[in-house]
Protein backbone atom coordinates (compact mmCIF):
# COMPACT_ATOMS: atom_id res chain seq x y z
CA UNK A 1 0.00 0.00 0.00
CA UNK A 2 2.85 2.40 0.85
CA UNK A 3 4.68 1.54 -2.38
CA UNK A 4 1.60 2.34 -4.44
CA UNK A 5 1.19 5.65 -2.59
CA UNK A 6 4.83 6.59 -3.26
CA UNK A 7 4.48 5.78 -6.95
CA UNK A 8 1.32 7.84 -7.11
CA UNK A 9 3.05 10.79 -5.41
CA UNK A 10 6.00 10.56 -7.82
CA UNK A 11 3.58 10.56 -10.73
CA UNK A 12 1.81 13.66 -9.42
CA UNK A 13 5.12 15.34 -8.75
CA UNK A 14 6.18 14.68 -12.31
CA UNK A 15 2.96 16.11 -13.64
CA UNK A 16 3.31 19.26 -11.48
CA UNK A 17 7.04 19.86 -11.74
CA UNK A 18 7.36 18.90 -15.39
CA UNK A 19 5.44 21.86 -16.81
CA UNK A 20 6.99 24.26 -14.24
CA UNK A 21 10.51 23.24 -15.14
CA UNK A 22 9.73 23.50 -18.85
CA UNK A 23 7.93 26.83 -18.40
CA UNK A 24 4.56 25.46 -19.59
CA UNK A 25 1.91 24.58 -16.94
CA UNK A 26 -0.70 23.41 -19.47
CA UNK A 27 -4.46 24.10 -19.66
CA UNK A 28 -7.40 22.02 -18.38
CA UNK A 29 -11.08 22.66 -19.23
CA UNK A 30 -13.90 20.81 -17.48
CA UNK A 31 -17.23 21.68 -19.09
CA UNK A 32 -20.77 20.72 -17.93
CA UNK A 33 -24.23 21.94 -18.92
CA UNK A 34 -24.15 24.84 -16.49
CA UNK A 35 -20.52 25.30 -15.51
CA UNK A 36 -17.10 25.61 -17.10
CA UNK A 37 -14.06 24.95 -14.94
CA UNK A 38 -10.75 26.19 -16.31
CA UNK A 39 -7.44 25.50 -14.57
CA UNK A 40 -3.87 24.56 -15.24
CA UNK A 41 -2.49 21.03 -15.05
CA UNK A 42 -0.56 22.05 -11.96
CA UNK A 43 -3.71 23.31 -10.24
CA UNK A 44 -5.56 20.09 -11.10
CA UNK A 45 -2.73 18.01 -9.65
CA UNK A 46 -2.78 20.04 -6.45
CA UNK A 47 -6.56 19.53 -6.14
CA UNK A 48 -6.15 15.75 -6.63
CA UNK A 49 -3.43 15.64 -3.99
CA UNK A 50 -5.58 17.55 -1.51
CA UNK A 51 -8.53 15.25 -2.27
CA UNK A 52 -6.37 12.19 -1.59
CA UNK A 53 -5.17 13.70 1.68
CA UNK A 54 -8.75 14.39 2.77
CA UNK A 55 -9.86 10.85 1.87
CA UNK A 56 -6.95 9.31 3.82
CA UNK A 57 -7.79 11.52 6.78
CA UNK A 58 -11.46 10.43 6.71
CA UNK A 59 -10.37 6.78 6.47
CA UNK A 60 -8.06 7.18 9.47
CA UNK A 61 -10.80 8.80 11.57
CA UNK A 62 -13.34 6.12 10.68
CA UNK A 63 -10.85 3.36 11.41
CA UNK A 64 -10.15 4.78 14.84
CA UNK A 65 -13.88 5.13 15.56
CA UNK A 66 -14.70 1.53 14.58
CA UNK A 67 -11.65 0.15 16.31
CA UNK A 68 -12.67 1.95 19.47
CA UNK A 69 -16.20 0.50 19.16
CA UNK A 70 -14.84 -3.01 18.72
CA UNK A 71 -12.56 -2.57 21.71
CA UNK A 72 -15.48 -1.29 23.75
CA UNK A 73 -17.62 -4.27 22.78
CA UNK A 74 -14.72 -6.61 23.49
CA UNK A 75 -14.24 -5.03 26.90
CA UNK A 76 -17.91 -5.48 27.80
CA UNK A 77 -17.95 -9.06 26.51
CA UNK A 78 -14.76 -9.90 28.36
CA UNK A 79 -16.21 -8.45 31.53
CA UNK A 80 -19.35 -10.58 31.14
CA UNK A 81 -17.27 -13.70 30.49
CA UNK A 82 -15.17 -13.04 33.56
CA UNK A 83 -18.30 -12.51 35.64
CA UNK A 84 -19.89 -15.70 34.26
CA UNK A 85 -16.71 -17.65 35.11
CA UNK A 86 -16.74 -16.39 38.70
CA UNK A 87 -20.45 -17.13 39.08
CA UNK A 88 -19.97 -20.66 37.75
CA UNK A 89 -17.23 -21.34 40.31
CA UNK A 90 -19.43 -19.95 43.08
CA UNK A 91 -22.35 -22.09 41.87
CA UNK A 92 -20.24 -25.26 42.08
CA UNK A 93 -19.40 -24.45 45.69
CA UNK A 94 -23.09 -23.91 46.43
CA UNK A 95 -23.84 -27.23 44.76
CA UNK A 96 -21.51 -28.94 47.22
CA UNK A 97 -23.36 -27.18 50.04
CA UNK A 98 -26.75 -28.26 48.69
CA UNK A 99 -28.01 -24.69 48.24
CA UNK A 100 -29.97 -25.36 45.05
CA UNK A 101 -31.62 -21.95 44.94
CA UNK A 102 -28.25 -20.22 44.70
CA UNK A 103 -26.97 -22.87 42.29
CA UNK A 104 -29.80 -22.14 39.86
CA UNK A 105 -29.40 -18.37 40.22
CA UNK A 106 -25.63 -18.33 39.70
CA UNK A 107 -25.60 -20.92 36.92
CA UNK A 108 -28.30 -19.24 34.84
CA UNK A 109 -27.12 -15.65 35.32
CA UNK A 110 -24.81 -14.68 32.43
CA UNK A 111 -24.92 -18.33 31.31
CA UNK A 112 -24.84 -17.26 27.65
CA UNK A 113 -21.34 -15.84 28.25
CA UNK A 114 -20.00 -18.85 30.18
CA UNK A 115 -17.30 -21.13 28.76
CA UNK A 116 -19.84 -23.99 28.50
CA UNK A 117 -23.28 -22.35 28.45
CA UNK A 118 -25.06 -25.67 27.81
CA UNK A 119 -23.56 -27.13 31.00
CA UNK A 120 -24.61 -24.07 32.98
CA UNK A 121 -28.21 -24.32 31.83
CA UNK A 122 -28.36 -28.07 32.45
CA UNK A 123 -27.07 -27.68 36.00
CA UNK A 124 -29.50 -24.83 36.53
CA UNK A 125 -32.34 -27.09 35.34
CA UNK A 126 -31.38 -29.83 37.78
CA UNK A 127 -31.07 -27.33 40.62
CA UNK A 128 -34.53 -25.94 39.83
CA UNK A 129 -35.93 -29.49 39.83
CA UNK A 130 -34.36 -30.13 43.22
CA UNK A 131 -36.30 -27.12 44.49
CA UNK A 132 -39.49 -28.48 42.91
CA UNK A 133 -39.77 -25.66 40.36
CA UNK A 134 -40.63 -27.65 37.24
CA UNK A 135 -41.42 -24.56 35.13
CA UNK A 136 -37.99 -23.04 35.65
CA UNK A 137 -36.36 -26.42 35.11
CA UNK A 138 -38.10 -26.77 31.74
CA UNK A 139 -37.09 -23.24 30.72
CA UNK A 140 -33.43 -23.90 31.46
CA UNK A 141 -33.62 -27.24 29.68
CA UNK A 142 -35.11 -25.73 26.52
CA UNK A 143 -32.47 -22.99 26.48
CA UNK A 144 -29.77 -25.66 26.75
CA UNK A 145 -31.37 -27.51 23.82
CA UNK A 146 -31.24 -24.34 21.71
CA UNK A 147 -27.54 -23.82 22.43
CA UNK A 148 -26.52 -27.46 22.07
CA UNK A 149 -27.15 -27.55 18.29
CA UNK A 150 -26.33 -31.08 17.11
CA UNK A 151 -24.94 -32.34 20.44
CA UNK A 152 -28.27 -33.08 22.11
CA UNK A 153 -27.12 -36.16 24.09
CA UNK A 154 -26.40 -34.36 27.42
CA UNK A 155 -29.66 -32.43 27.08
CA UNK A 156 -31.74 -35.58 26.57
CA UNK A 157 -29.98 -37.39 29.42
CA UNK A 158 -30.83 -34.49 31.72
CA UNK A 159 -34.41 -34.49 30.44
CA UNK A 160 -34.82 -38.19 31.34
CA UNK A 161 -33.23 -37.61 34.74
CA UNK A 162 -35.73 -34.84 35.47
CA UNK A 163 -38.64 -37.00 34.30
CA UNK A 164 -37.61 -39.78 36.67
CA UNK A 165 -37.35 -37.25 39.50
CA UNK A 166 -40.96 -36.24 38.75
CA UNK A 167 -42.08 -39.90 38.52
CA UNK A 168 -42.96 -39.41 34.84
CA UNK A 169 -41.82 -42.98 34.35
CA UNK A 170 -43.37 -43.81 30.99
CA UNK A 171 -42.13 -40.55 29.47
CA UNK A 172 -38.67 -41.36 30.81
CA UNK A 173 -38.84 -44.83 29.30
CA UNK A 174 -39.73 -43.35 25.90
CA UNK A 175 -36.72 -41.03 26.16
CA UNK A 176 -34.45 -43.88 27.24
CA UNK A 177 -35.47 -46.02 24.26
CA UNK A 178 -34.36 -43.22 21.93
CA UNK A 179 -31.14 -42.62 23.84
CA UNK A 180 -30.19 -46.30 23.65
CA UNK A 181 -30.43 -46.12 19.86
CA UNK A 182 -27.91 -43.25 19.88
CA UNK A 183 -25.61 -44.33 22.72
CA UNK A 184 -26.27 -48.00 23.63
CA UNK A 185 -23.22 -48.26 25.92
CA UNK A 186 -23.25 -44.85 27.57
CA UNK A 187 -22.88 -45.48 31.35
CA UNK A 188 -25.36 -42.81 32.48
CA UNK A 189 -27.89 -43.86 29.83
CA UNK A 190 -27.68 -47.44 31.11
CA UNK A 191 -28.11 -46.32 34.73
CA UNK A 192 -31.19 -44.31 33.83
CA UNK A 193 -32.49 -47.19 31.70
CA UNK A 194 -32.29 -49.51 34.70
CA UNK A 195 -34.46 -47.12 36.74
CA UNK A 196 -36.97 -46.51 33.96
CA UNK A 197 -37.39 -50.20 33.11
CA UNK A 198 -37.74 -51.25 36.75
CA UNK A 199 -40.42 -48.62 37.36
CA UNK A 200 -42.42 -49.47 34.25
CA UNK A 201 -42.04 -53.24 34.48
CA UNK A 202 -40.21 -53.44 31.14
CA UNK A 203 -38.59 -56.75 32.02
CA UNK A 204 -37.58 -57.82 28.52
CA UNK A 205 -35.91 -54.46 27.92
CA UNK A 206 -34.11 -54.76 31.24
CA UNK A 207 -32.74 -58.16 30.23
CA UNK A 208 -31.60 -56.69 26.90
CA UNK A 209 -29.36 -54.05 28.51
CA UNK A 210 -27.66 -56.39 31.00
CA UNK A 211 -24.89 -57.45 28.54
CA UNK A 212 -24.06 -53.79 27.86
CA UNK A 213 -24.05 -53.09 31.61
CA UNK A 214 -21.57 -55.90 32.07
CA UNK A 215 -19.27 -54.64 29.29
CA UNK A 216 -19.04 -51.10 30.68
CA UNK A 217 -18.95 -52.38 34.28
CA UNK A 218 -22.16 -50.75 35.51
CA UNK A 219 -22.63 -52.04 39.12
CA UNK A 220 -21.19 -55.30 40.37
CA UNK A 221 -22.00 -58.83 39.26
CA UNK A 222 -24.22 -59.55 42.26
CA UNK A 223 -26.41 -56.56 41.45
CA UNK A 224 -26.68 -57.57 37.80
CA UNK A 225 -27.68 -61.10 38.80
CA UNK A 226 -30.33 -59.70 41.12
CA UNK A 227 -31.67 -57.56 38.26
CA UNK A 228 -31.76 -60.56 35.97
CA UNK A 229 -33.69 -62.65 38.49
CA UNK A 230 -36.11 -59.80 39.14
CA UNK A 231 -36.69 -59.45 35.41
CA UNK A 232 -37.35 -63.17 34.94
CA UNK A 233 -39.78 -63.26 37.84
CA UNK A 234 -41.48 -60.17 36.44
CA UNK A 235 -41.93 -61.95 33.10
CA UNK A 236 -43.44 -64.91 34.96
CA UNK A 237 -45.90 -62.60 36.68
CA UNK A 238 -46.87 -61.06 33.33
CA UNK A 239 -47.36 -64.44 31.66
CA UNK A 240 -49.48 -65.69 34.57
CA UNK A 241 -51.54 -62.48 34.65
CA UNK A 242 -52.14 -62.47 30.88
CA UNK A 243 -52.82 -66.17 30.17
CA UNK A 244 -52.99 -67.95 33.51
CA UNK A 245 -51.42 -71.30 34.23
CA UNK A 246 -51.31 -72.49 30.61
CA UNK A 247 -49.65 -69.29 29.46
CA UNK A 248 -47.13 -69.53 32.30
CA UNK A 249 -46.15 -73.08 31.36
CA UNK A 250 -45.96 -72.18 27.66
CA UNK A 251 -43.69 -69.27 28.51
CA UNK A 252 -41.45 -71.56 30.59
CA UNK A 253 -41.15 -74.09 27.77
CA UNK A 254 -40.08 -71.33 25.38
CA UNK A 255 -37.10 -70.36 27.54
CA UNK A 256 -33.63 -71.68 26.83
CA UNK A 257 -32.34 -74.74 28.66
CA UNK A 258 -29.77 -72.57 30.43
CA UNK A 259 -32.55 -70.35 31.78
CA UNK A 260 -34.73 -73.27 32.89
CA UNK A 261 -31.79 -74.80 34.76
CA UNK A 262 -31.23 -71.77 37.01
CA UNK A 263 -32.20 -72.78 40.52
CA UNK A 264 -33.57 -69.37 41.48
CA UNK A 265 -35.89 -69.42 38.47
CA UNK A 266 -36.95 -72.99 39.18
CA UNK A 267 -37.94 -71.96 42.70
CA UNK A 268 -39.87 -68.96 41.40
CA UNK A 269 -41.59 -71.03 38.71
CA UNK A 270 -42.59 -73.72 41.20
CA UNK A 271 -44.04 -71.04 43.52
CA UNK A 272 -46.06 -69.58 40.64
CA UNK A 273 -47.38 -73.01 39.68
CA UNK A 274 -48.37 -73.76 43.28
CA UNK A 275 -50.19 -70.42 43.30
CA UNK A 276 -51.97 -71.54 40.11
CA UNK A 277 -52.89 -74.83 41.87
CA UNK A 278 -50.85 -76.85 39.37
CA UNK A 279 -49.00 -78.97 41.94
CA UNK A 280 -47.99 -81.75 39.56
CA UNK A 281 -46.12 -79.33 37.25
CA UNK A 282 -44.52 -77.68 40.28
CA UNK A 283 -43.42 -81.08 41.61
CA UNK A 284 -41.86 -81.92 38.26
CA UNK A 285 -39.78 -78.75 38.28
CA UNK A 286 -38.70 -79.25 41.92
CA UNK A 287 -37.59 -82.83 41.35
CA UNK A 288 -35.81 -81.94 38.11
CA UNK A 289 -33.97 -79.16 39.91
CA UNK A 290 -32.89 -81.42 42.78
CA UNK A 291 -31.54 -84.00 40.34
CA UNK A 292 -29.27 -81.40 38.80
CA UNK A 293 -28.24 -79.48 41.93
CA UNK A 294 -29.30 -79.64 45.55
CA UNK A 295 -30.79 -76.46 46.96
CA UNK A 296 -32.61 -75.92 50.28
CA UNK A 297 -35.12 -73.60 48.60
CA UNK A 298 -36.45 -76.44 46.46
CA UNK A 299 -36.77 -78.72 49.49
CA UNK A 300 -38.68 -76.06 51.43
CA UNK A 301 -41.37 -76.04 48.73
CA UNK A 302 -42.12 -79.76 49.04
CA UNK A 303 -44.52 -79.55 52.02
CA UNK A 304 -46.63 -77.05 50.07
CA UNK A 305 -47.29 -79.53 47.29
CA UNK A 306 -50.60 -81.36 47.07
CA UNK A 307 -49.12 -84.14 45.08
CA UNK A 308 -50.95 -87.07 43.59
CA UNK A 309 -47.69 -88.99 43.82
CA UNK A 310 -46.18 -88.38 47.29
CA UNK A 311 -44.09 -91.54 47.06
CA UNK A 312 -42.00 -89.89 44.36
CA UNK A 313 -41.24 -86.98 46.68
CA UNK A 314 -40.35 -89.32 49.57
CA UNK A 315 -38.05 -91.31 47.31
CA UNK A 316 -36.32 -88.12 46.18
CA UNK A 317 -35.86 -87.00 49.79
CA UNK A 318 -34.39 -90.31 50.88
CA UNK A 319 -32.00 -90.16 47.94
CA UNK A 320 -30.94 -86.66 48.97
CA UNK A 321 -30.37 -87.86 52.55
CA UNK A 322 -27.99 -90.49 51.17
CA UNK A 323 -26.10 -88.07 48.93
CA UNK A 324 -26.24 -84.83 50.96
CA UNK A 325 -26.20 -86.29 54.44
CA UNK A 326 -28.73 -86.58 57.24
CA UNK A 327 -29.62 -82.89 57.55
CA UNK A 328 -32.38 -81.49 59.82
CA UNK A 329 -34.17 -79.88 56.87
CA UNK A 330 -34.35 -83.10 54.88
CA UNK A 331 -35.55 -85.13 57.90
CA UNK A 332 -38.13 -82.52 58.89
CA UNK A 333 -39.44 -82.29 55.31
CA UNK A 334 -39.61 -86.07 55.03
CA UNK A 335 -41.57 -86.21 58.30
CA UNK A 336 -44.09 -83.64 57.02
CA UNK A 337 -44.67 -85.61 53.82
CA UNK A 338 -45.10 -88.86 55.73
CA UNK A 339 -47.69 -87.21 57.96
CA UNK A 340 -49.79 -86.31 54.93
CA UNK A 341 -50.56 -89.92 54.09
CA UNK A 342 -50.67 -91.27 57.63
CA UNK A 343 -47.23 -92.85 58.04
CA UNK A 344 -47.13 -91.75 61.69
CA UNK A 345 -44.36 -94.01 62.96
CA UNK A 346 -41.98 -93.14 60.13
CA UNK A 347 -42.91 -89.49 60.46
CA UNK A 348 -42.14 -89.48 64.19
CA UNK A 349 -38.77 -91.14 63.52
CA UNK A 350 -37.90 -88.45 60.96
CA UNK A 351 -38.84 -85.65 63.35
CA UNK A 352 -36.77 -87.21 66.14
CA UNK A 353 -33.74 -87.29 63.82
CA UNK A 354 -34.27 -83.63 62.90
CA UNK A 355 -34.61 -82.57 66.57
CA UNK A 356 -31.42 -84.42 67.53
CA UNK A 357 -29.46 -82.27 65.10
CA UNK A 358 -31.35 -79.00 65.50
CA UNK A 359 -34.08 -78.44 68.13
CA UNK A 360 -36.98 -76.68 66.43
CA UNK A 361 -40.38 -75.70 67.84
CA UNK A 362 -42.23 -76.72 64.69
CA UNK A 363 -40.59 -80.15 64.64
CA UNK A 364 -41.59 -80.63 68.30
CA UNK A 365 -45.19 -79.74 67.42
CA UNK A 366 -45.31 -82.10 64.42
CA UNK A 367 -43.71 -84.87 66.48
CA UNK A 368 -46.35 -84.37 69.18
CA UNK A 369 -49.13 -84.67 66.54
CA UNK A 370 -47.58 -87.90 65.24
CA UNK A 371 -47.35 -89.33 68.78
CA UNK A 372 -51.01 -88.50 69.37
CA UNK A 373 -51.89 -90.57 66.30
CA UNK A 374 -49.75 -93.38 67.70
CA UNK A 375 -51.73 -93.15 70.96
CA UNK A 376 -48.83 -91.88 73.03
CA UNK A 377 -50.42 -88.87 74.75
CA UNK A 378 -47.88 -88.56 77.57
CA UNK A 379 -44.89 -88.42 75.25
CA UNK A 380 -46.82 -86.07 72.96
CA UNK A 381 -47.44 -83.73 75.92
CA UNK A 382 -43.72 -83.82 76.77
CA UNK A 383 -42.82 -82.86 73.19
CA UNK A 384 -45.28 -79.96 73.24
CA UNK A 385 -43.83 -78.74 76.53
CA UNK A 386 -40.27 -78.94 75.19
CA UNK A 387 -41.37 -77.05 72.07
CA UNK A 388 -43.02 -74.36 74.19
CA UNK A 389 -39.92 -73.96 76.35
CA UNK A 390 -37.81 -73.62 73.19
CA UNK A 391 -40.14 -70.93 71.92
CA UNK A 392 -39.92 -69.05 75.23
CA UNK A 393 -36.14 -69.16 75.10
CA UNK A 394 -36.19 -67.89 71.56
CA UNK A 395 -39.20 -65.56 71.21
CA UNK A 396 -38.15 -64.45 67.75
CA UNK A 397 -38.42 -67.99 66.42
CA UNK A 398 -40.74 -68.00 63.37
Amino acid sequence: MIKVLLLFLLLIAGIVLGPILSGHQGYVLIQTDNYNVETSVTGLAIVLILTMVVLFAIEWVLRRIFRTGARTRGWFLGRKRSRARKQTKAALLKLAEGDYQQVEKLMSKNADHAEQPVVNYLLAAEAAQQRGDEIRANQHLERAAELADNDQLPVEITRVRLQLARNENHAARHGIDKLLEIAPRHPEVLRLAEQAYLRTGAWSSLLDILPAMEKVQICDEAHREALQQQAWIGLMDQAMADQGNDGLKAWWRNQSRKTRHQTTLQVAMAEHLIECDDHDAAQEIILDGLKRQYDDRLVLLMPHLKSGNPEQLEKALRQQIKTQGDSPLLQSTLGQLLMKHGEWQQASDAFREAIKQRPDAFDYAWLADSLDKLHKPEEAATMRRDGLLLTLKNPTHP
